[in-house]
């Protein structure tokens, strides 16, 4: 009735109608504005019946419906101004399945975007259609000359579009989006505005993965890092995982925003992860985060500033490794997992800042910033700085590197690349940041227990312990594959709703007091730990193992980020093996990424280790 969870099935008009239905009756009056991440159409899965460019446009048509019944200004909505129709804000974006076919956009203005600009007048300003039907780009002022929200076409940046070609040569589409953010970042630090970004694809990047052309995740990179002031937060959908990724201005390189440099490798992501594909890039992103410094408890911290000598100094340097004490070196990115049923539909509301909200002045703290706001080149920026402000930012600094060091005397290879300015030096943290007006401080995540909802298998059947069955095809079957429905002679399905699946307010495991980027950072060190504190440990538990099975190998990825494989010893007739205490943090991190779709027995499986394999670690 309401949709497949854990399986390839797109949402059911059902699904979408009973969501609809639950956020018009739950959410509608508490909510300021909507952000609509895009994959409006149904995915490409079944060859036998292939999409038509009338059925992507219809969907997405119907959606814009869906959000007229629920938030529509009933007396305006045939009136002259198509804005004027709603409530409150709804910012949509381009999904890689919502053109034909998927993933491949070209350079606009073409079919798709005009056609856009016509599914989605009533959401985008009149000045801002031209330069939409060009790129499909735009921007929203959520409260007006105070919070903008910019809807980036990321298809333009996505590795899979074949196109396009990245984000280096200023005759591509993804070169003249970046253009075009970098601008609107201008213009609002000099208005004193705020902006949060959105886009489908997000920036993903790991040490084998990627779903950005690297040249536009540097390039992206650098303007998140520059305009740190200005950028409250950004968020992103597409790999249907709940999780969230850092961007580290360390790896800026001024070749590989230029171009010049070899193509960086990594598997290309691509289309959403399946359970497979999704715990490889999970556990490599966990790699990643081992290697972040392990930073002191906050009141641990007011005791070292009394300390002099050595903890006070170690502190200092733990502190300048992450970009000084907010953590400037690092942007955030946080992807939210989908209503699509691939594990349990999902929602999320992210409460903000809205303290001096009213008197937030349009010239408050920027006065320098809009001094401060010229573009220079690379080698005037180097020379200006002088090497200060490049040893605060080992980024600055390596892209200070490669224009200065003799690689481009000739005019002929100078780079013509222009850095924007970076934040005053008299101005506080940007809200991403400390907190401030705007700034983030959690969010509720909603899930839709569609096995209770659907109510279609026997008691009992809804708690069993299921592997997902993935086939060779791909396609996921999902874990109730091979079972039996009740018998009955129509489905009777239980009332929908969505549940809170967890709050990050009063989520002790994670501990976000806050959604700033230092409230990430010490939360990403502590997924990372192969060797977490007492207080970050799950207890032992036992699973089931079928008797005379030969055990599988296991592979205990150390702080180091190597691999060590160690076999087990084949045991007859035990019944149950014990699992080591591992992260609580990591195994909550992975829980939810699948949206508590997933057995812990099964999680436990993947991701965590028998205790005589650590023994020695």
């Amino acid at each position: 009735m309401l949709g497949a969870e854990t399986t390839d099935c797109d949402s059911p008009i059902s699904l979408i109608n009973a969501t609809f239905k639950w956020i018009d009756d739950n959410l509608k009056d508490k909510i300021d504005f909507v952000i609509w991440t895009g994959d409006s159409a149904r995915h490409d899965n079944d060859e036998q019946i292939p999409r038509t460019v009338e059925q992507v446009t219809s969907l997405n048509r119907m959606l814009v419906n869906k959000f007229v019944e629920v938030f529509g200004k009933e007396e305006n909505i045939n009136d002259t101004d198509p804005t004027n129709d709603f409530i409150i804000p709804i910012i949509p974006t381009w999904g890689n399945n919502d053109i034909l076919p998927h993933n491949i956009l070209a350079k606009g203005p073409n079919p798709w975007t005009k056609t856009y600009l016509d599914i989605w007048r009533k959401f985008i300003p009149e000045e801002q259609r031209h330069s939409f039907e060009r790129g499909g780009w735009f921007y929203v002022e959520v409260i007006p000359n105070k919070l903008a929200v910019l809807s980036l076409n990321t298809l333009y940046f996505f590795d899979s579009n074949a196109a396009v070609d990245g984000c280096a040569d200023p005759f591509e589409p993804g070169y003249q989006h970046l253009e075009w953010l970098r601008i609107q970042l201008q213009f609002l630090r000099q208005r004193g505005m705020k902006a949060i970004l959105m886009g489908h694809v997000p920036p993903a990047r790991t040490e084998s993965k990627m779903s950005w052309d690297e040249t536009c995740w540097q390039r992206y990179t650098l303007w998140v890092h520059q305009f740190r002031d200005v950028v409250v937060g950004s968020v992103y959908g597409h790999m249907n995982i709940d999780h969230f990724m850092l961007q580290d201005s360390h790896d800026l390189d001024l070749l590989s925003i230029l171009g010049t440099n070899q193509p960086r490798e990594g598997i290309n992501i691509g289309d959403e992860m399946n359970a497979q594909s999704a715990a490889s890039y999970l556990t490599e992103l966990r790699s990643e985060w081992s290697h972040l410094p392990r930073l002191p408890k906050a009141n641990l911290r007011k005791e070292n500033k009394r300390k002099q000598g050595n903890e006070h100094a170690k502190e200092e340097k733990l502190l300048k490794n992450i970009g000084g004490p907010w953590g400037e070196r690092y942007s955030l990115s946080l992807v939210s997992p989908s209503v699509i049923p691939n594990y349990f539909p999902s929602l999320r509301v992210i409460e903000y800042n809205i303290t001096n909200a009213e008197s937030h002045s349009q010239t408050s703290t920027t006065s320098k910033a809009i001094v401060d706001g010229r573009q220079r080149t690379m080698l005037e920026f180097c020379r200006a700085t002088d090497g200060e402000e490049q040893n605060e930012n080992l980024g600055m600094a390596n892209l200070c590197n490669h224009a200065m060091d003799g690689s481009f005397d000739n005019k002929a290879k100078k780079p013509k690349f222009k850095i924007p300015s970076g934040p005053s030096k008299s101005s506080p943290p940007g809200p991403a940041y400390s907190p401030q007006t705007f700034s983030w401080l959690g969010y509720t995540q909603y899930y839709a227990n569609l096995t209770e909802i659907n109510d279609d298998f026997t008691n009992g059947m809804v708690t069993r312990v299921m592997n997902e069955g993935v086939v060779g095809s791909g396609w996921k079957e999902g874990k109730h594959h091979g079972k039996h429905p009740k018998k009955k002679s129509k489905p009777s399905p239980r009332d929908f709703k969505f549940e809170i699946e967890y709050d990050t307010r009063d989520d002790n495991i994670f501990g976000l007091k806050d959604l700033t980027v230092k409230s990430y950072v010490t939360l990403a060190g502590r997924i990372g730990r192969y060797k977490p504190g007492k207080g970050d440990r799950v207890s032992a538990q036992t699973v089931n193992e079928r008797p005379n099975a030969q055990a599988p190998e296991c592979h205990d990825i150390s702080q180091s980020g190597k691999k060590h494989k160690k076999k087990k010893k084949h045991r007859k007739h035990r019944k149950h093996e014990k699992r080591k205490a591992i992260n609580r943090v990591w195994f909550t991190f992975v829980a939810r990424a699948f949206v508590g779709s997933r057995d812990d027995n099964d999680l436990h499986d993947e991701f965590g280790q028998p205790v005589e394999f650590l023994q020695d670690s």
